[in-house]
Order: C-alpha cells, then structure tokens, then sequence
C-alpha cells in the first residue's frame, strides 16, 4: 500500500515540478546539509511539519494513540502520518512547488498554511476523516453541532468555572514549588 502512495505521490511531484517550470526535482530531506536544499525541498519539509503538528493535536484530542497506524508503522507518529498523507496532495506539496521561487520558502510556506488551513477548515476535516476511519458505521457529527457559545474551565473540587479569569492571584505561595 505504502508503495502505491509512494508512486502516486512521485507522478504528483512530475506533474508540479512541469507546471512549475523545475526541470528535475528530486525529494531530498537532509536534516545534517539543511541550507544547501532547494527551495521546493525547504518549503516541503516545512509544510509537511506544520501538518504533521496539526494532525498530531487532533489525534490527541480524540484520544487516539499517534503510534497506531494503519499503513505506517514502526515509528511513534504511524497513524499521524497515515492522516497527513490524506491532506499532502491537495494543500502541501502544491504549496511547496508554488514556493519555487521564494527566498525564504520555509517561512512564505507556514505563513500561508495558517491562511490556507483556515480556509479548508482542516481541523474539522481531520476530527471527521478520524471518526469516519474509526467508526465507519457511527453517525457523523458536524462541526456546526459541536460548538457551543459558552466554554468553561473546569476544577476537580470546584466544578466549572467562568473562562477568562485569572485565577493565579488566588494561589498563596507555596515554597515547596520552585516557581
């Protein structure tokens, strides 16, 4: 399965780097030789970790485990990488090819993720892919139904309280904590 990904995600790679006007593009993530990489390359690696943080606090909020994948595995951030590769080939990799010319790819490709996941409403979308890939028979929820206006803090002994309080001038100083 992972090979098939594999070739899909090269003949994607073809396709960007002809329409982009990049006669040979190679996937080249070198942590040690990082300044020396091409543009595409900075802003891929870029791109790609801004997606990978996303999903990865969705998977948590869901409670799931990011080491559980279905097509990856081996690492602790298996299932992680199983629902990024979902959104690579539409937001990502284009924005990296896009960024060919960019003298500072890595910044130019996180600044214009943050617009573009707002656009896409990624988040959702993830929480929705996880919970359709979890439990495909279960009824879906939409974003719309689970918002709510008002939003609390919650403590152990007191129950709820209102958000937006400092609750930090209550404390008395305990000079056990070394804060």
């Amino acid at each position: 399965m992972r090979g098939l990904e594999g070739q899909r995600v090269k003949a994607l790679y073809r396709m960007l780097a002809t329409k982009h006007g990049i006669s040979r593009f190679r996937r080249n993530y070198d942590p040690a030789a990082w300044d020396s990489q091409d543009p595409v390359n900075l802003a891929l690696s870029a791109a790609n970790t801004a997606l990978y943080g996303t999903v990865h606090a969705a998977v948590l909020a869901l409670g799931c485990s990011p080491a559980l994948g279905f097509i990856h595995s081996g690492t602790q951030m298996a299932f992680v990488y199983d629902i990024a590769d979902l959104y690579k080939a539409k937001v990502t990799i284009p924005l990296a090819f896009s960024l060919a010319g960019s003298a500072n790819p890595e910044r130019d490709a996180r600044r214009q993720l943050r617009e573009e996941f707002r656009l896409i409403e990624l988040m959702p979308t993830i929480v929705s892919d996880i919970q359709k890939m979890i439990a495909p028979d279960q009824p879906q929820h939409t974003a719309a139904a689970s918002t709510a206006d008002i939003v609390h803090l919650w403590d152990p002994d007191l129950g709820s309280l209102p958000a937006g309080v400092n609750y930090g001038d209550d404390l008395t100083a305990d000079p056990e904590i070394p804060w």
